[in-house]
């Protein structure tokens, strides 16, 4: 067997178990959708956007609670912003040279030379996060423009899909694509969460004690590069950047810590893609639109709550004065 030969059948081994997996999940659906007459279950293309969005649900909160925490709320937007030129660099290159590349993949390569060139400019010049973030997300944007420009037929019809998302052009390579990137997140997460803490909240602290702040500031700008590419698919290069934050805004209302708030933005996001995808499917709106909304109002409850919560909190608070003490 060939050198290449042999990298084809250790790379398909992944591949036909994660393809037996989206099958797997697929029928499991399809018996749900049956024994309960749920019609949008009878569509494989609404199996693929349901799973998509249960990993986005947990991808994106899990980054986002970082950002969120330091300030970098806006980075999600800047990166998807050059995710859009990736995706145009993947559709130039088809349209020109007859390749069959996924623009996805060439969305995760730009959006994280972006992501690294955001904490670049901001080591290299002393410029504020927001201007770096500013810098890259213009030049992404333009490049995108230009390369749409210089082939304005089917690229330009190509290109609206990504723009706002589109629950019926996510395709089972779609799906092992941000499969694969949920793995590399979370696992990266999982082994780096303590310093990324750290770093988090007491960036100084954290170079007293020795951690490398610069080479985690950039594992958190590439693992969101991978999440907003992932979340694309159903959210759109527009609204991508909503499900980095909205969740995460949210919980922070009611969650009483890190850890909790955490896990509170994970259900948050869930519940938002899951209705959000319904509604979707039965309204034919947008499902990035629709996610968004949903999301918002969920924010909008979270306040609510956590203003009861905190009210409840002061009242008994005051209660808990002995009557001799006020007295006094």
């Amino acid at each position: 067997m060939s050198a290449s030969a042999a990298v084809v059948a250790i790379t398909s081994v992944p591949y036909n178990a994660l393809d037996w997996l989206i099958e797997h999940w697929s029928d499991e659906l399809r018996e749900i959708g049956e024994k309960y007459g749920i019609e949008m279950l009878e569509y494989t293309f609404m199996h693929h956007a349901f799973l998509v969005g249960v990993l986005i649900a947990v991808m994106a909160p899990l980054i986002g609670t970082f950002l969120v925490h330091r300030q970098l709320a806006l980075i999600g937007d800047a990166l998807a912003h050059t995710a859009f030129a990736g995706v145009a660099v993947g559709l130039f290159v088809n349209a020109t040279f007859g390749t069959g590349i996924s623009p996805y993949i060439t969305a995760v390569v730009v959006a994280m030379i972006a992501a690294l060139a955001i904490e670049l400019i901001s080591e290299v010049t002393d410029a504020y996060n927001d201007v770096s973030m500013a810098i890259v997300l213009s030049a992404g944007f333009a490049l995108g423009a230009v390369l749409i420009s210089l082939n304005t037929g089917g690229l330009a019809v190509g290109i609206n899909q990504y723009l706002f998302g589109n629950l019926a052009t996510v395709s089972r390579e779609n799906v092992i694509i941000l499969i694969v990137l949920f793995v590399i997140v979370t696992l990266v997460v999982s082994l780096t969460y303590k310093q990324l803490l750290y770093v988090t909240f007491d960036e100084t602290a954290a170079r007293v004690a020795g951690l490398r702040v610069p080479w985690y500031n950039r594992v958190v700008a590439m693992l969101t590069a991978m999440v907003v590419v992932g979340a694309m698919q159903i959210m759109g290069v527009i609204l991508v950047a909503a499900m980095l934050v909205v969740p995460v805004a949210g919980a922070a209302q009611v969650a009483r810590g890190f850890r909790e708030a955490l896990l509170a933005s994970v259900v948050l996001a869930q519940i938002a893609v899951l209705v959000g995808i319904t509604l979707s499917y039965q309204y034919e709106t947008t499902a990035g639109g629709t996610i968004v909304l949903v999301a918002v109002a969920i924010y909008i409850g979270a306040v609510l709550v956590g203003k009861v919560q905190s009210h409840q909190v002061t009242a008994e608070g005051t209660r808990s004065v002995p009557d001799e003490e006020l007295a006094d």
